[in-house]
């Protein structure tokens, strides 16, 4: 059997019968901080491609979204922070890549309002720069703000420290950044673990997101938990 419940025995189980060409998915993490890394691989491995990519950045070289990118899977970056990989730039600047460039504060609020079904939402952030071109701009109290529309997601992967089998989530310090948001805002959401306790072992009070937006949970329990840039001070 391929899962239990929302409990699915692999990646690759958790995928294969929902992936398609073209669709769009909100991917958590923060550089490599907090990604679903075996769910990005197994991604990769379906081979799917014309991708929309809706995440803080794309990781690095060969690691993170960067492992999409160097099989040409992404047509399109929706992100806030794209320069620690530089397939990612060649692509870019030789028109083999769509992106569009959003503020971090908004693109964390564009998913949190597609997983609250808000529409859009206005904001001052990227007012006269080339982010507000062709939106629409309101003054509210003499400010001027910008029209941002909300997003959603075909699939959101995210990852989280905690699972009980009914999906409620607890996330790691800094790992949580922009997990919650991508999974509230996906038709269906891929939940990539750490560990599965049983129903009730999780404090009420301690779960950062409720399983109501959790479809499918994949227990990963030795994640490699990359670094991008590794400094080492000397002592002595």
């Amino acid at each position: 059997m391929a899962h239990q419940g929302k409990i699915y025995h692999s990646a690759q189980a958790a995928l294969q019968d929902i992936v398609q060409d073209g669709q769009t998915f909100a991917v958590g993490g923060f550089g490599l901080c907090g990604i679903p890394e075996l769910l990005i691989q197994s991604l990769k491995d379906t081979g799917v491609k014309d991708l929309i990519c809706i995440s803080n950045n794309a990781g690095v070289d060969h690691l993170g979204l960067g492992l999409l990118l160097a099989t040409h899977q992404i047509k399109k970056m929706i992100s806030s922070y794209v320069g620690e990989n530089k397939e990612f730039e060649r692509q870019f600047l030789n028109c083999e890549l769509e992106v569009e460039l959003t503020p971090q504060g908004t693109l964390a609020e564009k998913l949190r309002a597609g997983g609250a079904g808000i529409p859009a939402f206005y904001t001052q952030t990227g007012y006269g720069t080339d982010i507000a071109k062709n939106k629409e701009i309101r003054t509210f109290a003499d400010k001027h703000y910008v029209l941002e529309h909300a997003l959603t997601a075909d699939i959101g992967l995210v990852k989280a420290y905690k699972a009980d089998p009914a999906g409620n989530l607890i996330f790691r310090k800094t790992a949580r950044n922009f997990n919650p948001e991508c999974a509230m805002a996906s038709r269906i959401t891929i939940v990539e673990v750490e560990q599965i306790v049983q129903i009730g072992e999780l404090d009420p009070d301690e779960i950062h997101l409720p399983g109501i937006y959790v479809d499918r949970i994949v227990l990963n329990p030795h994640p490699e938990k990359w670094i991008e840039q590794k400094t080492l001070k000397i002592a002595g």
